[in-house]
């Protein structure tokens, strides 16, 4: 069982930048690989990046690569989100998510793939 807790959202102009961290319970944290998620209004929920349990692969969707860093710290059991450069768009709540996977298997960014989330924390960009 893994309980995942996110924070560091908020409201930040056009261009700013936010750090979202997810501290995840238990001790098999670095079991897991992690995921970022993020769901606006009306809308449905999307992968945003993901990283492999030991943090050498990471995997992010086309709109964000450049602009966001996903990196973990398994002596902490924490996983971070740095977005830069943020736009009116990337307005969400964002969520942390784990998944067990095989060894040597692919990152995934299959909302379904994953097993436990975080309950989401808002992160509002004004233009």
């Amino acid at each position: 069982q893994v309980q995942l807790v996110e924070s560091g959202g908020g409201l930040v102009q056009a261009g700013g930048s936010l750090r979202l961290s997810c501290a995840a319970s238990g001790r098999t944290f670095s079991s897991y690989a992690m995921g970022w998620f993020r769901q606006a209004p009306g809308k449905e929920r999307e992968f945003v990046a993901a990283i492999s349990w030991s943090g050498g692969r990471t995997l992010y969707t086309d709109s964000v690569k450049g602009r966001f860093t996903i990196s973990r710290d398994n002596a902490k059991s924490t996983v971070y989100l740095q977005m830069n450069s943020l736009k009116p768009e990337d307005t969400a709540v964002y969520y942390c998510a784990a998944v067990r996977l095989r060894v040597g298997a692919p990152l995934t960014s299959n909302v379904y793939d994953y097993d436990y989330w975080g309950q989401g924390t808002q992160v509002t960009v004004s233009s």
